[in-house]
C-alpha cells in the first residue's frame, strides 16, 4: 500500500485536486471552516497523512504548532519548508509520536487509503494513543455515493460503469472507476461507528460539501466564484442532516479523548 501511495501522490496530487475542480475548492473551504470551529485556540496539531501541507500551512498561520507525518518522502520535504510546520516520515498505523503528546490529530486522508478495517482500527487506536486527555481527532472519509452523484451528473454513468458504482455503494470498496487510487469509502454512520469503536467520545460527523458539489463541477470552474456562496450556504444548512449527509463527497468526523478523572 505504501508504495502505491508514494507513486500516486508523487505529482502533488492532493494540492492539485483541491484547486483544480469546483468541488475540490469547496471541500477546501469547508474543511477550513469546520476545523476552525473546533480548533478555537492555538494547539499542538499532528497532521497525519498531511501531504505537502495543504492544511498544515494555514493551521500554522492560525497560530497552531503543526507536526506533519506522511509516507511520501517528497511530501515530507515540502511540508518541512513551510513556516511553523515540522514534518517527518511515518505511517498512520504506527505513529512516531509519544503517548498523550498532542491536543489534536488530523487524519484527513489515511482512513480511506486503509482498505482493511483492521488497518483503519489500528490507525484510530494510534490517534487516540497520542492524544492528550480531552484532545480531539478530526478524521475524513469519502462518501460511498460520490461516484454515483459525479457520474450521474456529468453524463458518464452508463451500462459499463453501473456495476462498479453499485459495488462501491454496497461494499465501500472503490476500484478506481472515476479516477483516483483504489480506496475505502464510508457512509456517515459507518465512519461514526468506527471512531466510537476506537473509544473516542462525543463523535460527530459532518458532510463537507453538501449536495450541490456535483452541480458545481458540471457548471465549470469559471462559474465557481458566482455559485460558491450558495453552495456554502447549502452545505452548512444540511451538514448533519441524516437524510442528506451522504450526498456530500466527503465527511469530516470528530471524536474526543475522554478527559482525565
Amino acid at each position: 500500500m505504501t508504495t502505491d501511495l508514494v507513486r500516486h501522490y508523487a505529482d502533488d496530487a492532493e494540492n492539485i485536486r483541491l484547486a483544480r475542480s469546483p468541488h475540490g475548492r469547496l471541500e477546501f473551504l469547508r474543511t477550513q471552516e469546520i476545523l476552525r470551529r473546533i480548533l478555537t485556540t492555538p494547539a499542538t496539531v499532528l497532521d497525519v497523512g498531511g501531504g505537502t501541507g495543504v492544511h498544515a500551512e494555514w493551521l500554522a498561520r492560525d497560530g497552531h504548532t503543526v507536526h506533519l507525518i506522511d509516507v511520501v518522502p517528497a511530501h515530507v520535504d515540502a511540508a518541512a519548508m513551510l513556516p511553523g510546520v515540522t514534518a517527518q516520515l511515518g505511517d498512520a498505523r504506527e505513529l512516531p509520536v509519544a503517548d498523550g503528546s498532542v491536543v489534536a490529530v488530523l487524519m484527513l486522508g489515511p482512513l480511506y487509503h486503509l482498505i482493511d478495517p483492521a488497518d483503519r482500527a489500528g490507525a484510530l487506536a494510534e490517534a487516540r494513543r497520542v492524544l492528550r486527555p480531552g484532545g480531539v481527532l478530526a478524521a475524513a472519509g469519502i462518501s460511498r455515493y460520490l461516484s454515483a452523484m459525479e457520474t450521474g451528473t456529468n453524463g458518464t454513468l452508463d451500462a459499463d460503469m453501473i456495476t462498479s458504482v453499485e459495488a462501491v455503494i454496497a461494499t465501500g470498496r472503490y476500484d478506481g472507476h472515476v479516477g483516483f487510487t483504489p480506496t475505502y469509502w464510508h457512509t456517515a454512520d459507518e465512519l461514526r461507528v468506527e471512531i466510537q469503536a476506537a473509544g473516542l467520545h462525543d463523535v460527530e460527523v459532518y458532510g463537507i460539501e453538501g449536495p450541490g458539489w456535483a452541480a458545481l463541477d458540471a457548471a465549470g470552474i469559471d462559474e465557481f466564484p458566482r455559485r460558491m456562496h450558495a453552495a456554502l450556504h447549502c452545505a452548512r444548512l444540511v451538514e448533519q442532516d441524516p437524510l442528506l449527509i451522504n450526498a456530500s463527497a466527503h465527511f469530516l468526523a470528530f471524536g474526543r479523548e475522554p478527559s482525565a478523572t
